[in-house]
């Protein structure tokens, strides 16, 4: 199969550039396919959302995977036909299921599950005359144009004390997680940001015992990062910066990791003040098995026992793609920060035919890169590319 795009990432930012690609970029079907192991794209997306037991989406209505800015809005309805409940204050902030539709929706009109090849990629080679991408089940595909859509979700991050791992204890982004209790139980959340927050109250409701240790105190911010970084206001500065250690330094500073919103911040203390929740701030010092159940000792000298330990301590911070993305520097020399992060160009080009999204896109992008925002300002800068770049012929 030779292709004009190639996209590695079935999730939100690889499904928003082929809808992008598809609709403002007037690449054909037959030569745009997307490359994800799962059964069906966006399924990280849905097992992690899932999971935390969230009921509305942190980012503003306008931050979707459809093309015109105001579709979500369109597709609830209006007026006396909206539903209540779909949007929450402030920013109409969608309900995950709205979210959820609408990217169903999405995926529908632009043929997207039939683009889907369900495999892995594990290799991808430059040459002069595109890139050859090698999948774990299947013939390499050539493509003249490839967009590395990768993202952290595969690589939760363990603390160092929760190693050699116990049956009891489970991190709710692992892939494989099925550490959900089935029964009444008392369960440790740790971890300080949105993530937990959402697991501990979702325990709450369901009337378990919960924990929640955290290693600062709750931090409250309406959104992951200023939402300046949305408009000029401080891209413009950052755009500007050449020093790559520079701009690493800025989006550690600008991201408001850890943090919830005033919503779940407002649930969690409302939890606390019930005695439906008990709160630790600390350092997670040791893991103590025991026969009954497990035992966190935290650097205040305070213990906490459990019958089980939910870790919600996010993605580790290096970089994603692995050894995919490994061998790809190496074999085509690609630029690099001291962070280990791609230095790309203004269309977010890493080679003349190597585009990139998401984490691997932010020492150009800034703090928003990650999120559904910057998947939408990825796909501007790609499909601009994409208008002016020739395909490849039959």
């Amino acid at each position: 199969m030779s292709l004009d795009w190639l996209i590695v990432g079935g999730g939100i930012h690889g499904t928003h550039i082929a809808a992008r690609l598809l609709g403002d970029a007037g690449v054909s079907p037959d030569r745009l396919r997307i490359v994800d192991p799962a059964d069906r794209l966006l399924d990280r997306w849905r097992s992690c959302t899932a999971t935390t037991g969230m009921n509305h989406l942190r980012s503003p209505s306008v931050h979707h995977l459809d093309l015109a800015p105001l579709s979500l809005q369109k597709f609830a309805g209006s007026g006396k036909h909206r539903k209540s409940g779909l949007f929450a204050a402030p920013f109409e902030r969608p309900s995950l299921t709205l979210f959820n539709d609408h990217c169903d929706r999405v995926a529908s009109h632009f043929g997207l599950a039939d683009l889907h090849i369900q495999d892995r990629a594990t290799r991808c080679e430059v040459d002069c005359d595109g890139v050859e991408v090698r999948l774990a089940g299947g013939p390499p595909t050539r493509t003249a144009n490839l967009v590395l859509a990768v993202g952290a979700s595969e690589q939760p991050r363990w603390p160092d004390w929760a190693i050699p791992r116990d049956p009891r204890l489970h991190h709710v982004f692992d892939p494989d997680f099925d550490g959900w209790p089935r029964a009444h139980e008392t369960v440790v959340v740790v971890g300080g940001g949105i993530s937990a927050g959402h697991i501990a109250l979702r325990l709450v409701a369901e009337g378990h015992d919960v924990h929640l240790v955290s290693r600062h105190a709750l931090r409250q911010h309406q959104f992951d990062s200023d939402p300046g970084w949305l408009g000029p206001k401080y891209t413009r500065d950052f755009s500007r910066e050449p020093d790559r250690d520079r701009r690493r330094a800025v989006i550690t500073e600008a991201r408001h990791r850890g943090s919830v919103s005033p919503d779940i911040g407002r649930s969690l203390r409302r939890a606390i003040r019930r005695d439906r929740l008990e709160w630790y701030e600390g350092e997670v010092d040791r893991l103590v098995p025991r026969e009954d159940g497990l035992e966190l000792e935290l650097g205040t000298n305070t213990t906490v026992a459990a019958d089980r330990v939910l870790l919600a301590t996010g993605f580790a911070s290096r970089r994603p793609g692995g050894s995919m993305v490994d061998e790809l520097i190496a074999s085509a020399t690609l630029p690099c920060a001291s962070c280990g992060y791609p230095i790309v160009d203004a269309a977010l080009r890493w080679h003349p035919r190597v585009y990139v999204s998401g984490p691997l896109a932010e020492l150009e992008l800034g703090p928003v890169s990650r999120n559904i925002a910057g998947a939408r300002r990825a796909a501007e800068r790609i499909v601009d590319a994409a208008r002016t770049s020739r395909p490849v012929s039959n």
